[in-house]
């Protein structure tokens, strides 16, 4: 049995070191991740994470991981800002606001496939323009859902969490060692 990991998010293999997990392949499925029309936030977040799971190529006894993280305002969903105007227009509508920061981990081994999705509530401090031009010039914001990273220098405009840290950066620990378990692997070998 081989364990692949269906993500090229670096954080997301950085984790899975903190269990001692090293896959055997990194494989990112290429998928249409676009939110179709009316979908709300968990729901989306749910099915991409699925979808990503069901199209990673592997042997029958293989198990796949792929996660899924989007950040809600609302019932809107903040992805992965397309340049550095939307990065600072997800930033001023976070602004001293509550959101939540969705992640949703599906498993697969063969024709069965487990998932759960994790919550966290978040809030950001409100930003001075000095603030959000500093934070857009490390350029810190690409490739991250709502534009931003906990785990770095943003970190510094989070005073206040509810839930997963491990979820918030993109893969809760918790629940994707139990996901791994039910599909057979060994975790903490």
């Amino acid at each position: 049995m081989a364990f692949v990991l269906g993500s090229g998010s670096p954080r997301r293999l950085e984790l899975l070191g903190q269990l001692g997990i090293v896959p055997d392949a990194v494989r990112p499925p290429d998928i249409d991740e676009d939110p179709l029309k009316g979908e709300l936030p968990r729901a989306y977040c749910m099915r991409i994470a699925r979808e990503k799971a069901a199209a990673v190529q592997c042997a029958p006894g293989d198990v796949v991981l792929c996660a899924d993280t989007t950040v809600a305002l609302g019932r809107r969903i903040l992805g992965k800002p397309a340049d550095v105007g939307e990065a600072e227009a997800f930033l001023r509508l976070m602004s001293g606001r509550r959101h939540r920061v969705i992640t949703a981990v599906a498993v697969r081994k063969g024709d069965q496939m487990w998932a759960r999705e994790v919550v966290s509530a978040v809030r950001m401090k409100a930003l001075s323009d000095d603030e959000v031009k500093g934070y857009l010039a490390l350029d810190d914001w690409q490739g991250k859902a709502g534009g931003y990273g906990i785990q770095g220098p943003a970190g510094a405009l989070i005073p206040w969490i509810s839930g997963s840290f491990t979820g918030i950066v993109g893969l809760p620990l918790a629940e994707t060692a139990g996901l791994l378990q039910a599909a057979g692997m060994k975790v903490w070998a």
